[in-house]
């Protein structure tokens, strides 16, 4: 039996203008690249809210307020440093803030391991989303999206 270890996550659904989620692509050694959104765990002692603003900030650049939380996920799996976890994962909606640039993402706050497994990035609309053809993570990332502004 694996032992796994407790994992409160913030994981952000990050929109531009558009309507575009942004996804980190990546490439671990050990296992086929996969797409993910932005977010991580939760430091002792900080609530879900202020991991997904410190995440948002760590990870992209963008300072934001987290919105709501949407959605909240049970998953296990094993981390990339190989840690076998079960995440409670609470997902918060995010736009970009008015007049940033959606292209001028901000990795500098990046990890030493997020650096050396998180080499690209991207915003997807629904339709490339659908056709992506690796690994994406929430698996029902499109049903969690709403509704296109027009």
């Amino acid at each position: 039996m694996t032992v796994r270890v407790a994992r409160p996550a913030a994981r952000i659904i990050l929109l531009d203008p558009a309507d575009r989620v942004l996804l980190f692509r990546f490439d671990p050694p050990d296992r086929p690249p996969f797409w993910c959104t932005p977010g991580g765990a939760v430091d002792l002692g900080e609530s879900y809210e202020d991991a997904a603003r410190r995440e948002l900030l760590e990870e992209t650049g963008f300072v934001a307020e987290p919105g709501p939380q949407i959605a909240r996920r049970m998953a296990d799996f094993i981390t990339i440093e190989g840690v076998p976890v079960t995440a409670d994962e609470r997902y918060f909606l995010v736009r970009t803030p008015p007049g940033a640039d959606p292209e001028a993402i901000n990795t500098a706050g990046h990890t030493e391991l997020e650096r050396s497994v998180m080499r690209s990035w991207r915003w997807f609309d629904r339709a490339t989303l659908a056709a992506l053809d690796e690994a994406f993570f929430p698996e029902d990332l499109a049903d969690m999206l709403p509704p296109p502004r027009n």
